[in-house]
């Protein structure tokens, strides 16, 4: 009988740690899935269709809405989403909807002629400048490219 416990005793401590290592590797893989692998990129250099270059009258900006697929870590996201468009003379430039000083969302006043942030009244000219306010940089830029007639934007900002 004693040699019975003591086989009994072991098959339950062997079950024990059994449990405990697989608890083990059930809460180690996913952190260490976590920390050892790279998620996505957020940015992807794909080039999104935003606009008939056509229909955009030069010098009058324009804030173009969009669909884009973004990728935040391991989650895929179909998104809305703007962006300023001028057209210019000799080229058209994509500016970020967001000021570059706190990230407020800024709008064209046809009575100044210029971008104005309502937030601090940062003001930015037709090509992005700082006119006045607290805004520390230009407003940023998409990369972008013309292709048959069409405004290709990419999610990747080219500060200037």
């Amino acid at each position: 009988m004693d040699q019975v416990t003591h086989t009994r005793r072991k098959f339950y401590i062997s079950v024990v740690n059994l449990l405990g290592a697989v608890i083990t590797a059930a809460l180690a893989l996913p952190a260490a899935a976590y920390l050892l692998i790279k998620p996505k990129s957020q940015e992807s250099g794909e080039y999104i269709e935003v606009a008939d270059l056509n229909q955009l009258i030069p010098g009058k900006p324009e804030e173009v809405v969009y669909r884009r697929t973004r990728v935040d870590g391991w989650k895929r996201m179909e998104e809305k989403t703007t962006t300023w468009v001028v057209k210019t003379a000799d080229k058209t430039i994509a500016f970020a909807p967001s000021c570059t000083h706190l990230g407020c969302a800024y709008h064209w006043d046809d009575e100044i002629q210029s971008f104005l942030c309502p937030c601090h009244t940062s003001v930015f000219a037709l090509d992005g400048s700082v006119v006045s306010g607290p805004a520390p940089r230009p407003l940023d830029r998409y990369i972008s490219k013309t292709a048959s007639g069409k405004l290709l934007i990419s999610q990747k900002l080219e500060r200037v």
